[in-house]
């Protein structure tokens, strides 16, 4: 009876193969569990035998003992040589394994598309940035050929420094300088001459003063410009000029209302020309 019992899994019958018709991934892992489910069953329900089974006790003679000895022998070397076997893969419906086979290709192809465009955005990218990166650098190229080109030139075009060359250049500049000046002042002068005449239309005129003073011969107001300039351009540490009779008093007014004079501080006889420089230029 114990033999009969203890018939392996091997010779249990497998449930009922499902429809050929059930080809969904769910379906599939359904008739999976289903499978596992019936096979655990079955062997609880050996288990359960085994455990039911009622103890015999035997004499060391008889020849029973020696026949279940051989018998404990035999399935010792049985239960080795499946401990040393890999499980199978359930005997299972093909229909069931294609089904799920399938499922796991579409996912696996899906991933592999994500991955596939994710690459191809990358690759893209960097494209773009290579682009980019090549253009920088031939403008940088023709850039420093520019340069290259520059110091050639400037390198072949150097003149040699000579002292004598300078000084005559300086003189040069200096006389510029004095020709622009003198025509400064003669378009000055013809300007003052023309709208600032002296009294009595004259550029040389004798003040009248009672019969007690003598004669005075008034100066232009262009001379009274020069005047001043010529002392502050002489003598910038003192260029203030003394006011005498000379001087008509309209021309001193006008010169210091219009700010192009000053009056010294402390002597309201001295004026100088006010300093023109940039700060006072608004």
């Amino acid at each position: 009876m114990a033999e009969k019992n203890m018939m392996s899994l091997d010779e249990q019958q497998v449930p009922p193969m499902v429809s050929s018709t059930l080809l969904s991934s769910e379906g599939a892992k359904e008739q999976l569990i289903q499978d596992c489910e019936e096979l655990w069953k079955q062997m609880e329900e050996c288990q359960n035998r085994l455990t039911l089974q009622e103890t015999e006790t035997l004499s060391d003679s008889d020849p029973k003992l020696s026949l279940l000895m051989k018998r404990v022998k035999a399935l010792s070397a049985e239960l080795y040589q499946w401990q040393k076997r890999k499980p199978d893969v359930l005997p299972v419906n093909p229909d069931v394994l294609t089904a799920l086979g399938r499922h796991q290709l579409q996912e696996v192809d899906q991933d592999l598309e994500m991955v596939l465009s994710t690459i191809q955005a990358k690759n893209e990218k960097l494209k773009q940035d290579l682009v980019r990166e090549q253009q920088w650098l031939e403008e940088q190229q023709q850039l420093m050929d520019c340069l290259n080109q520059t110091e050639e030139e400037n390198r072949n075009q150097v003149v040699e420094f000579s002292e004598e060359r300078a000084f005559q250049e300086i003189k040069t500049k200096m006389l510029k300088i004095k020709t622009y000046k003198d025509k400064i002042l003669t378009a000055l002068g013809e300007f003052l001459e023309e709208h600032f005449p002296l009294p009595d239309d004259g550029t040389t005129r004798k003040k009248r003063h009672s019969s007690k003073e003598p004669d005075v011969q008034l100066i232009s107001l262009h001379e009274i410009l020069e005047s001043l300039i010529h002392k502050f351009s002489n003598t910038p540490h003192d260029p203030y000029v003394s006011i005498t009779t000379s001087f008509w008093a309209p021309y001193i007014e006008l010169l210091l209302r219009n700010g192009i004079a000053l009056r010294h501080p402390e002597d309201p006889n001295r004026i100088r020309l006010e300093n023109f420089t940039n700060s006072n230029i608004s």
